[in-house]
This record gives C-alpha cells, sequence and structure tokens, in this order.
C-alpha cells in the first residue's frame, strides 16, 4: 500500500499537500471541505501588522470625523479602541477546534517587537504551528542588504526564544544569494522553509492612468524556481522544505519531491479547479508513486536534488546559458511561434 506521510515543520501529515494561505480560509465551510478532500494541513490567512495598524486609524478618523463640530458636542461617539487582532486570534481559534487536521497561523509583522507579541498570541489560540511570512519592500536606498538580512534572523531568534511551536519562514526568491540566507536562518532552529512567496505587482491601467493591483494566478510553469531551490538545499539544511506557487496537480507535487522538497502548498489551484480537486492530485500522486514503485515519499524524495543527479549542470548557471544559445531552435520548434 502507497504511504503518502511525510514530516513538515516538526508535524506528521498524511500527505504532502498542504493548502497555503488564501481568503479560502475566510469561511470554514471551504476548511472543512479541504479537509473532506484530502489535504493534509492548511496554513490560515497571514496575520498582517499593517492591516490591523491601518484598520486602527480608519476606525479613529470615523469617530472623530464630526468631532468639535458644536461647543456643546465635542464627540458624536463614545471612545472606542480598535480590537487590535483579536477578531483575527478568534477565528483562527475556531479553525482550529473545527478542523481534524494540522492549523498552521501565518504572520507578517513590521516592528520586531510585534513579531513576538503576535506570535506568543497565536500560540495561545492552540494552533500547531507557526509560518513566518517575511515579505518586505525595501523603501530606502541608503539601507544595506545585510542590514535587512540580519534584522529578519534575529526576528527568528526572537520567535524561536519566546514561543514553542514549530516555526517555518516562507521567502522571497529577491535576496543576493538566496541560499546564503536560508543557510543563517536555518542556524536559528528553525523547522521548515517555504520557497517561494508570490509578489502582487502594482499595475497601470493605461485608460484612465491609475494604479490598479490586479490578482492573476498563477500558472504551472511558476514552480520551476521552487524546483531549482528545492534541489539546491536538498541534504544541505537541517529544516525541512516546502515548494510554493504553480503547483497545480499530483505530479507538480511529485516533481518537487523529486528535487527534494518535503511537500507543496497549494493555492490557485484550488480557486481555478475547485477544492475537490485536492483529491485529483492525491489521486494523481499515489498513481505516480506506484507507477514508480514507490512505496512512501521518502523512497524518492531528493532523487533528481543536485545532489543525486547525473546531470552535473542542471543546476548551474551552464543551463542557462545553453538555452540562450539555442534560443532559436527553441522558438522554431515552440508551436506557439
Amino acid at each position: 500500500m502507497t504511504n503518502l506521510k511525510t514530516k513538515y515543520s516538526g508535524l506528521e501529515l498524511k500527505n504532502p499537500i498542504i493548502l497555503g494561505s488564501s481568503n479560502l480560509s475566510n469561511d470554514l465551510d471551504n476548511l472543512k471541505k479541504a479537509e473532506d478532500a484530502g489535504i493534509a494541513a492548511i496554513v490560515y490567512k497571514s496575520l498582517f501588522e499593517e492591516q490591523i495598524n491601518l484598520e486602527s486609524v480608519q476606525l479613529q478618523e470615523d469617530l472623530s470625523e464630526y468631532a468639535e463640530r458644536h461647543a456643546e458636542m465635542i464627540s458624536l461617539f463614545p471612545n472606542i479602541d480598535h480590537a487590535g487582532p483579536d477578531e483575527y486570534l478568534e477565528s483562527i481559534r475556531k479553525a482550529k477546534e473545527t478542523l481534524g487536521i494540522p492549523v498552521i497561523a501565518s504572520l507578517n509583522a513590521t516592528y520586531k517587537p510585534v513579531w513576538v507579541e503576535y506570535a506568543k498570541a497565536l500560540e495561545q489560540t492552540g494552533v500547531d504551528a507557526l509560518e513566518v511570512n517575511f515579505f518586505a519592500i525595501p523603501k530606502e536606498f541608503d539601507v544595506e542588504a545585510a542590514a535587512i538580512e540580519n534584522e529578519q534572523i534575529e526576528i527568528l531568534q526572537d520567535i524561536k526564544k519566546n514561543v514553542k511551536l514549530p516555526v517555518s519562514v516562507k521567502l522571497s526568491p529577491f535576496y543576493t544569494n538566496v541560499l546564503n540566507v536560508i543557510s543563517k536562518m536555518d542556524k536559528t532552529g528553525v523547522d521548515a522553509f517555504v520557497i517561494f512567496n508570490r509578489m502582487f505587482q502594482p499595475e497601470i491601467n493605461m485608460k484612465d492612468l491609475k494604479h490598479f493591483s490586479p490578482i492573476h494566478s498563477s500558472h504551472d510553469v511558476d514552480n520551476r524556481l521552487a524546483l531549482r531551490f528545492a534541489g539546491l538545499l536538498y541534504d544541505e539544511i537541517k529544516a525541512a522544505i516546502c515548494a510554493n506557487t504553480g503547483i497545480y496537480t499530483g505530479k507538480d507535487v511529485a516533481k518537487m519531491i523529486l528535487a527534494g522538497a518535503h511537500c507543496a502548498q497549494v493555492v490557485s489551484s484550488v480557486y481555478v479547479n475547485g477544492i475537490e480537486h485536492i483529491a485529483n492530485m492525491i489521486k494523481d500522486l499515489e498513481e505516480f508513486m506506484q507507477k514508480n514503485n514507490f512505496d512512501n515519499i521518502e523512497a524518492f524524495r531528493g532523487k533528481l536534488s543536485k545532489k543525486n543527479t547525473k546531470d552535473v549542470f542542471v543546476y548551474k548557471r551552464a543551463q542557462y546559458v545553453d538555452l540562450l544559445l539555442n534560443s532559436e531552435n527553441i522558438i522554431k520548434k515552440n508551436p506557439l511561434y
């Protein structure tokens, strides 16, 4: 019998497919459907410090809009403080109480003390693990890369000191040397890395010449970056590896495991194909393993990693150079041209 179990971020998972952080977790019915379809764990929608701060400012502006309009009417409304993260904490607590699979909290903060404050608050909800979401946009020209990296490492160290939860780190690929950053973060004792964040970029509407923020689903070709770095990281770090972005089928999950990942997160595939597609992905993965006589995940994890592949150039720059030198042949053979 095919054994799909895997270990990730200190958790025993029944299979290597995790529902990534998204608005799907706003509805408990969606999460129950995902559990029924066979998902191994869910990452609850991220708690963003910036969102909490923005909502607090907007509340105070709304309450004070008609303040001091008259000497005898200083304010129309009572003094009300924003609830902060309490509403979010209550919703994730309900999710944990409702589901029988691991629930992973996701956190993105701005200030160092708040990272720890919110991490401790999330731990109190009973979640099974914490995903630290390092999604930051550089704003100053005079801040060196090392300063940003060192601050993130210090944040991880502080979180690990203050919570007992397994901690994973979700990173963007936009470091000068992401392998070096991961290696340093690995030494803090984090339990896993999620590669990589999918960034939503601003766009300009050419009709009205205004900015807008489109949300597009990922495509299956988008998973190649995660595949490359899963292959490079395999057996080089202590933490587990989770591939993210462009994971649409069970075969895509199998590819990531072949490269060296322990599991994969899915979001766009569920939006595009429906929650029931999770069962199809699991079936695809089982069929792949049966066809290739793999009894369990570890039987083929890392089989095509940099460490184990016979092609010494596949994970190196030579592959890129070869593609450029033969680009004309590639275009001629491509049915799209």
